[in-house]
């Protein structure tokens, strides 16, 4: 790299650390300033930075390297970490999440089962299987941002990994969710310039004669195949059985979305927006600050394809391709942009993180013990040790692939259905909760034992045991208490099985039957919004490689469906009231 291109990242770091000291005083108020921002937001500043947490470096190495293997067709791979979550979120889930007014996803336990000891339970199980999964989402961005710095700096990739973490971690401690989002508001502005620039790189650079050339056949075709035989044999033999694999992908998905936020922090992202209808909004405008990526991870893999021979390591084509193909100046433009992906999703994990073991580990059982000043403190050296933990366990994983598929599909297995029963199922119990989260850690660990054994063998046991968990036990457990029950109905108004319950709250007719509430628009919603989203993200991808007609098909089909919900979902928000 050039000396403009360094001094354009260390600009950039300058930057962050500075809005850190900046936001210091301010998120040291209280736990609520420190990890919900007061509650004060704008809904856009929140979207922009739920967005971009999901815009991780790490994770957009693994999309191309997905691309560069698969083609198009990896687009179904990523129903594993419910990349429909947008339509989720602004069909109803925002809204349910804001409506339930507590500081994290493991607090709302309590008021989903109370506060006698299986609600406590369920809260506790819940907190541990957020920090177990946040940790090892720390141990796959060390994995990601080591392999990605060792391209350009004359350092191991663990040593580049452990120098960048260290800061993303120093300007959390600083300032909390108010340096998490503002700070990403600015990670989003640069990481969409560099995403659009590189996508132009890749436009301009490829032809037409170019991709008909080098390009597989069949490669933006998004048709999946049952059997893959060209990858029997080779280390990407897992993925041989596609088509088992794709039905497994896209169920994890469906319950992963209908579960509610589960990337832990995005739940706090929710929570922090002012009211549901901003909620709602926010949850709209989640997926349309990730279109940009989809442009620039389908832009280097192509390029990686037609330009750079012999690429051994396919999650390192990204960090090749942009040394080889992007001028000075620009590189460091674009590396800053990328950094900042790392760094939003790194700072918002920890964040999150910190805030599972204060809130939900340490302050409820601890509560006559500590201030609030030193409950922040609390918070910083939790923030501390949850990286150093994360970096231990990145330092153990083999690639990024290895880790993020067992967070997905082994660690995400176990605690998948508890997560979706909790909102649908009235008669769901604490207890039950913490039985089918606690056999889902359990069992996830033990896949660790087979580390060979394909994703379509290793998600249905764990899921089904966590499943039959759940409901053995809450059906051996007393129900939860009704005035507990019917509280939540009210203020959160869920839909499924809750007839009982709804019997039993009171509320007249003509509360349940508001648009905003019904059950039928709030599917109609999330399944135009799904249409919509694919739509948005699958249009950069074919105008990046010249495939015009694909391109205008999925844009006309993603503004159409877009104009629908404008009249389905927007004039049926709720009042700011």
């Amino acid at each position: 790299m050039g000396l403009s291109d360094f001094v354009i990242i260390a600009l950039y770091f300058i930057i962050v650390i500075g809005l850190g000291f900046w936001y210091q005083k301010r998120a040291s108020q209280n736990l609520e300033s420190f990890f919900l921002g007061g509650k004060s937001m704008h809904w856009l500043a929140l979207a922009m930075s739920g967005s971009v947490s999901t815009f991780d470096i790490t994770g957009t190495m693994w999309i191309v390297s997905l691309l560069f293997i698969f083609g198009m067709k990896s687009m179904w791979i990523h129903w594993m970490w419910g990349f429909m979550m947008g339509a989720f979120f602004m069909a109803y889930m925002g809204k349910w999440v804001r409506k339930s007014n507590v500081m994290t996803a493991a607090e709302w336990m309590v008021t989903r089962f109370g506060t006698d000891a299986g609600g406590k339970t369920a809260r506790t199980a819940y907190a541990l299987m957020a920090v177990v999964t946040l940790i090892s989402f720390i141990g796959y961005a060390f994995q990601g941002i080591g392999k990605f710095a060792a391209v350009y700096i004359p350092l191991p990739p663990s040593t580049c990994a452990v120098l960048i973490i260290g800061i993303t971690t120093f300007y959390v401690l600083l300032g909390g969710l108010y340096s998490v989002v503002i700070t990403q508001v600015i990670q989003t502005l640069i990481l969409t310039f560099a995403s659009i620039l590189i996508a132009g790189v890749a436009y301009f650079k490829l032809s037409p004669d170019i991709i008909s050339e080098k390009i597989p056949a069949g490669w933006a075709s998004l048709v999946p195949q049952w059997r893959l035989t060209e990858l029997s044999g080779t280390e990407h033999a897992g993925y041989e059985l596609f088509g088992a694999l794709v039905i497994v992908w896209v169920l994890k998905g469906l319950f992963l979305n209908a579960g509610g936020p589960a990337q832990m922090y995005d739940f706090q992202f929710f929570l922090a927006s002012r009211n549901p209808r901003d909620a709602a909004k926010l949850g709209a405008a989640w997926s349309f600050f990730l279109i940009v990526r989809w442009g620039m991870t389908a832009g280097i893999a192509l390029l990686a394809i037609a330009g750079i021979a012999n690429i051994s390591d396919p999650e390192q084509a990204m960090p090749i391709v942009l040394r080889e193909f992007l001028p000075v100046g620009v590189r460091g433009i674009v590396i800053a942009g990328l950094l900042a992906a790392f760094m939003s999703t790194f700072s918002a994990t920890i964040n999150s993180a910190a805030s599972f073991v204060v809130r939900d580990l340490i302050q409820p059982y601890f509560k006559h013990h500590f201030t609030e000043k030193q409950l922040v403190a609390c918070s910083r050296l939790s923030v501390i040790a949850v990286v150093i933990i994360g970096i231990a366990v990145g330092y153990q994983a083999q690639s990024i692939a290895q880790i993020w598929n067992w967070i997905m599909m082994a660690l995400g297995a176990g605690v998948i259905m508890p997560n979706v029963l909790r909102w649908y199922w009235w008669r769901m119990t604490g207890w039950g909760y913490a039985a089918g989260t606690f056999s889902g850690i359990i069992l996830s660990l033990v896949a660790l034992f087979y580390p060979d054994a394909p994703m379509y063998a290793v998600f249905p046991p764990i899921c089904i045991g966590s499943l039959i968990a759940s409901i053995a036990i809450s059906l051996l457990t007393h129900p939860v208490n009704e005035q507990v029950l019917v509280t939540f109905f009210k203020t959160i108004r869920p839909f499924g099985l809750w007839q009982p319950v709804r019997e039993r709250s009171g509320l007249p007719a003509s509360e349940l039957l508001k648009k905003s509430e019904k059950p039928a628009l709030a599917i109609l919603n999330t399944l135009l919004g799904m249409i919509a989203v694919t739509g948005y993200y699958l249009f950069p991808m074919y105008l990046t490689g010249h495939w015009h007609k694909y391109a205008l098909i999925c844009l006309a089909t993603a503004i159409a469906t877009t104009v629908i919900l404008v009249f389905t979902w927007y004039r049926n928000l709720p009042s700011t009231d």
